[in-house]
């Protein structure tokens, strides 16, 4: 059992709890939402299950909870999936304690900072408006989980929070904005023969002439100031090109290659400027076309739940380059990027976070409960 009355060490018990358990994307991750939705539930709260099999039939959930009554209020929201553990390299799910930081896959990015969410909901009382967790699956492999909450949760229907903290780990320091995505996704078809006959068709060199044009088009994204959006660092958009031919041996024309060309997109830079361009020369060249994305994240410095954030904080609001749910949950409720640990430690192999930032959180999350909620 838990002793919510020592915030202090009641954040460090739950994130250990929570990085002990594995929850890789690769593989379902019902068993810790099992234990979430058990937590929750002896905490007073409604909870939402929410599932969906992922591209390789695994079963994934989310989970919105509610506690107490009436409209609007706090939401908390969080992805409960991690990068791979890697345990050949160390010990990935062995939350070791050391040096002022807890050690294990997620334990910065992000089951540190929801453990925060929690114990500072689970605290509150005495609310005239609710408040809202939500954990999502599939955050790290293109925000199904966050996708289907908005598209399905009947707890959200109608009911969303006034304004919500997306606890993804920024330091502490509140984040307004952060860049969005573009897929566009090229295909190729040819004639797939033995390379001993020398009558097929490569659908990997019928795109050659394309990736060199594009590849040369992309040298300007970090030159031409009209690719770049100053309030960001890098200021830039990340450009990247990845072909598949579907595993096709050398002595094989490839009969289908698809091409993924992926840019971050941002507040000041016309998305359609790169997107256009590549579409009309993919579509000159004969191949089939489709396009995918989410918008950047960018709430005016003037929004409410910004200010409040700087409140909290007593720090300027800033932007980060990496993305979060916020990209899904935006179009519902006004966001605000907050959260205790540091994005360089995510995903790496000794990952870890700060004690102090998980106990700094839980006070600055029950205070924006307070503020919200009162």
């Amino acid at each position: 059992m838990h002793n919510w009355s020592d915030a202090d060490a009641a954040v460090v018990a739950l994130t250990r709890e929570l990085v002990a358990i594995p929850s890789e994307s690769g593989s379902s991750n019902t068993v810790i939402c099992e234990h979430l939705q058990a937590l929750l539930r002896q905490g007073g709260f409604e909870v939402e299950w929410l599932q969906y099999l992922d591209a390789a039939s695994q079963p994934k959930v989310s989970i919105v909870a509610r506690k107490g009554s009436g409209h609007g209020g706090a939401g908390f929201f969080s992805h409960i999936d991690t990068v791979p553990g890697q345990p050949a390299e160390w010990e990935p799910w062995n939350p070791v304690v050391k040096d002022g930081k807890i050690y294990g896959r997620a334990s910065c990015d992000m089951k540190g900072p929801l453990a925060a969410t929690i114990v500072a909901a689970l605290r509150a009382k005495t609310l005239a408006k609710p408040v809202v967790i939500v954990i999502t699956a599939d955050e790290e492999v293109g925000f199904g989980g966050a996708t289907q909450v908005a598209a399905e949760s009947q707890l959200l229907k109608g009911n969303w929070p006034d304004m919500g903290v997306i606890a993804e780990p920024t330091r502490l320091i509140p984040v307004r904005a952060h860049k969005g995505a573009c897929q566009i996704t090229v295909t190729a078809r040819g004639v797939a023969a033995h390379t001993s006959m020398d009558t097929g068709i490569s659908a990997t060199m019928l795109l050659a002439p394309l990736l060199a044009e594009i590849t040369e088009y992309s040298r300007q994204f970090k030159k031409d100031r009209r690719f770049m959006d100053a309030d960001f660092h890098p200021p830039t958009n990340g450009f990247n090109i990845t072909i598949n031919d579907g595993g096709c041996p050398a002595n094989v024309t490839a009969a289908k290659t698809v091409v993924q060309f992926n840019f971050r997109t941002m507040p000041a830079v016309a998305t359609a400027l790169v997107k256009d361009h590549i579409c009309a020369r993919a579509q000159a060249h004969g191949f089939e076309v489709e396009t995918g994305g989410w918008d950047a994240v960018d709430t005016p410095r003037s929004a409410p739940v910004i200010r409040l954030g700087e409140q909290l904080t007593g720090l300027d609001a800033a932007t980060v380059p990496y993305g979060t749910d916020a990209l899904v949950f935006q179009a519902h409720v006004p966001l605000l990027i907050l959260g205790p640990g540091d994005i360089a430690q995510a995903h790496t192999i000794g990952e870890w976070v700060e004690i102090e930032q998980l106990q700094r959180a839980v006070p600055i999350y029950e205070r924006f409960i307070s503020a919200v909620c009162a």
